[in-house]
């Protein structure tokens, strides 16, 4: 490694940076002609490569290409040819030192006052539906990063520009200014090297995605590090509340926030909104099999208060609306079918705040059209994937865990009580189980076969999810079937429960009180069965 500098030998920084010579090398060649025109004009000598040499040649700009600098053609079909001495010489040399300006002059190197460059669209060649791996490897940019790099490091000397937006501004600060502030150079280096971190970031993700993943029931199969690759997205008004500044951010490299979602009319989603419209979307995503009906969620605060199913979307509308109607007042929807007209019109006189669908028909778009506030997404179906994992933060850190997309099989839960669960029932529970898995801890979630009846969430006391569950009911509850997310700790929750009309229960199991649990549903002539898992929600 060799020797820092003694800070003592540097000049101060250049406070204004006259550009005499440029280096323009760029994939993304928005901007390029309006650049190479308007730095000929002010006599700025420009040294390029490949396609951005011939590009600026065939628009009038003089031009340089870089081997007629380096003395040696482009290589390797395009893989070398600005990495030599003579280009990142001309790009790293400190020019306020006395040795550094001795040696450009001794090994005949030009000094470059400006590199214009951006690189090779990696995160779209590793998207392609036919991308390769060998086409994906040579969208890889080796030299463009390089020099990003250097021309940043060495912002007291040179300017950076990666992004064509910005050739405006450096334009026209030269030819007001008659040169680049120190300040302006060092928010140019800023954002190049957030450019080159966030390009490096998307190749690590691309090749950690490609590699062999670690078994899903490993303790250890999440990263012992995380480098969390993320761009700002939407700007809501505020986050949960006024006083408090929000961003929404995607993960680079991956579908984007809701798999891509398009808003197609509206007012701007707001924190909370989108918080709902994720519990809604996936919650609905658990009705997305080939054997499940037309199905309507309704979310609010993050926990649903309706959900039903049925032949067709305005008939589950119907039955998730009568589970809680009160509450549905401002609240969020997700259906997992095309949104169709006729729903569009039961929906008339409900204010809701935000509607999810995988895609709407031009009647409904006309019909809810006429809300001009009403926020319409447009998702694809949310997909959990096994061992997908998810972060959440705390002071000073965070969580990370996978998520909790462990496929249900109602045809393995196991029923140690003296009634059996019919087909009706199990269906029922089944539902019940899917709603309670969306639902805050403790979770209670009463159901008939086709609707929710009463739900209780987010209790200190699993019995007081039950008594709220309950209270909250607007339909019959005789015949009705119960999930909980967790194990019964008393048997107080099942009697009440059972005392209400609730026939079946749903619940994990693994109570040191099981036996005593089973026993309360035995008295109650009820069935239970037993999931053998848990699905906590906080």
């Amino acid at each position: 490694m060799g020797k820092a500098a003694d800070p003592a030998c540097y000049a101060a920084p250049t406070p204004m940076l006259p550009v005499r010579r440029a280096l323009v090398s760029v994939f993304d060649k928005t901007g390029l002609e309006d650049l190479g025109s308007g730095l000929a004009k002010l006599g700025v000598e420009i040294m390029s490569t490949g396609g951005t040499a011939r590009q600026l040649a065939e628009g009038g700009v003089p031009v340089t290409a870089v081997s007629e600098i380096t003395g040696h053609p482009e290589i390797l079909h395009g893989r070398v040819k600005s990495l030599h001495p003579r280009i990142f010489g001309g790009i790293l040399a400190d020019r306020r030192r006395s040795e550094h300006r001795d040696e450009l002059e001794q090994h005949e190197i030009p000094p470059i006052d400006l590199v214009a460059v951006n690189l090779y669209p990696f995160e779209d060649a590793a998207a392609a539906p036919d991308a390769t791996v060998d086409g994906t490897v040579e969208m890889i940019d080796i030299g463009g990063p390089s020099m990003v790099r250097a021309a940043a490091k060495n912002f007291a000397n040179v300017a950076v520009v990666v992004d064509p937006s910005d050739y405006p501004v450096v334009l026209a600060a030269l030819e007001s200014e008659g040169g680049l502030s120190e300040d302006v150079r060092r928010g140019l280096a800023l954002k190049a090297f957030r450019h080159t971190r966030s390009y490096d970031a998307a190749i690590a993700d691309w090749l950690a995605n490609g590699a062999a993943p670690a078994p899903v029931d490993e303790p250890d199969a999440l990263p012992g590090t995380v480098q969390i690759h993320l761009e700002q997205v939407l700007q809501p008004r505020y986050g949960e509340n006024p006083h408090q500044a929000a961003a929404v951010y995607r993960q680079v490299g991956s579908g984007g926030v809701f798999g891509g979602f398009r808003q197609l009319q509206g007012k701007e989603l707001s924190w909370n909104n989108l918080l709902d419209a994720d519990a809604a979307r996936k919650l609905s995503a658990l009705f997305d099999g080939p054997e499940e009906d037309p199905t309507v969620v309704i979310v609010k605060h993050n926990n649903p208060c309706g959900v039903g199913r049925g032949g067709t979307l305005v008939s589950a509308y119907e039955r998730a609306l009568a589970c809680d109607p009160v509450s549905a007042f401002g609240s969020i929807i997700a259906v997992n079918r095309p949104f169709d007209g006729a729903l569009a019109e039961a929906m008339a006189k409900l204010f809701v705040e935000v509607v999810t669908a995988p895609s709407y028909e031009p009647a409904a778009l006309e019909r809810l059209g006429r809300k001009k506030n009403l926020r319409l997404l447009e998702c694809p179906a949310f997909s959990p994937v096994p061992g997908q994992w998810e972060l959440r933060a705390i002071e000073g850190g965070f969580l990370g865990q996978q998520i909790d997309a462990a496929p249900e099989d109602p045809a393995g839960w196991n029923c140690p009580t003296r009634a059996q669960p019919d087909a009706a029932q199990l269906r029922a529970l089944d539902f019940a189980w899917k709603v309670c898995r969306a639902t805050k801890s403790n979770a209670i979630v009463v159901t008939n076969e086709h609707q929710t009846v009463g739900i209780g969430a987010g209790q200190m006391s699993r019995v007081d999810s039950c008594r709220v569950a309950l209270d909250k009911a607007q339909l019959e509850i005789a015949g009705t079937v119960a999930a909980s997310d967790a194990f019964f700790p008393f048997r107080d929750g099942v009697d009440t429960l059972a005392a209400a009309g609730v026939t079946a229960i749903a619940q994990p199991g693994g109570s040191v009180r099981d036996d005593e649990i089973v026993a309360a549903a035995d008295e109650h002539g009820i069935a239970m069965v037993l999931t053998g898992r848990r699905h906590f929600k906080h």
